[in-house]
């Protein structure tokens, strides 16, 4: 089975407004948005420039490759609000 992702950039910018309108019908992304964005943040951000709560790149080329066997995958908004809901569901347990 082939899980559908994206290499181009506009598809990370078109993905993001996505979630983002998403998150404005559903309440609960909202939330969930930034809490796993912290979540991901790397260690010591406020020592570097550009003191912004950011992962590293190394950190998302990982998670990618983990996630769909690509260093530069694009998940898909669904897949996107699918972790989000999942780590809802993770946290509540």
């Amino acid at each position: 089975m082939t899980i559908p992702v994206s290499t181009e950039p506009l598809s990370t910018i078109r993905t993001a407004l996505t979630i983002l309108g998403r998150a404005v019908r559903k309440p609960r992304l909202f939330w969930l948005l930034p809490r796993a964005g912290w979540q991901f943040r790397r260690r010591d951000w406020y020592r570097r420039w550009p003191f912004l709560p950011l992962p590293s790149t190394r950190y998302l080329d990982w998670r990618m490759h983990t996630a769909f066997g690509r260093d530069d995958a694009t998940p898909t908004a669904r897949q996107l609000e699918d972790y989000l809901e999942w780590v809802l569901r993770m946290n509540r347990h």
